[in-house]
């Protein structure tokens, strides 16, 4: 099948990510995939919520947004409707989730890191782009603080999906609405399995399409991870 934008099915669009984006975070960065854009702010904090105080161990955290105008129509802020959606929950459970799979909590000690990932223009992927560029922020701010050892591995994230009968990588939008089937994968920069979520949106699928899925995310995670380190390697040097 030829994609809207001549992609090839096992190709990312093309992707960006610019670490130290902003100068008073500890830690940013702002990760383009294609036409998504997502800014991605890292936070320490000198303490640990109250249930944690006194146990040696650290927390991590994060807050994702889209901003009012992200998606072409302008939605309200859910602050001002006095609660959260759902789908924002979820997602940001999912990002701290993620970032913590690859946290070595004691090292950090009785310290927070906050991460708020607020999405500045939204063409499909965005859960997927604020975990891979949260990774990067993250990693910045804990090395500000001679923290970087807190994060024992890298971590990503990728969508994949059945369109008209045929695997594809990275969604945008338009393809994400026509699916079949969606799934986002989260994994390590090692090839451990952080999260799968797969849903058939019309007829369920075979578990040999499920392989080929996952398949095609390890690819496009690796280069997406490859992308992470040549960030960080800017800023080392």
């Amino acid at each position: 099948m030829t994609r809207a934008d001549g992609r090839r099915p096992d190709a990312l669009r093309p992707l960006v990510i610019e670490p130290d984006y902003l100068e008073q975070p500890h830690g940013s960065a702002l990760i383009s995939c294609g036409k998504t854009r997502v800014l991605c702010t890292a936070s320490l904090q000198e303490s640990v919520p109250r249930w944690m105080s006194g146990r040696g161990r650290g927390w991590l955290t994060a807050e994702y947004s889209l901003l009012p105008a992200s998606t072409g129509s302008r939605t309200s802020r859910e602050a001002s409707e006095g609660r959260q959606k759902g789908r924002t929950v979820e997602i940001q459970r999912l990002i701290g989730r993620a970032l913590r799979s690859v946290a070595d909590m004691e090292a950090l000690g009785e310290r927070t890191i906050w991460l708020d990932c607020d999405v500045l223009q939204a063409d499909g992927g965005t859960r997927s782009a604020a975990i891979s560029g949260a990774y990067v922020a993250a990693w910045r701010a804990l090395d500000r603080f001679g923290l970087s050892r807190t994060l024992t591995d890298s971590v990503a994230a990728v969508s994949v999906g059945i369109v008209s009968g045929e695997p594809l990588l990275d969604l945008d939008y338009t393809e994400d609405s026509a699916a079949d089937a969606d799934v986002n994968v989260v994994m390590t920069g090692s090839g451990g399995v952080v999260e799968v979520q797969a849903t058939a949106e019309r007829e369920p699928f075979s578990r040999d399409l499920l392989d080929q899925l996952l398949d095609l995310a390890a690819g496009g995670i690796e280069e997406i991870g490859a992308a992470q380190r040549a960030a960080l390697d800017v800023v080392r040097a």
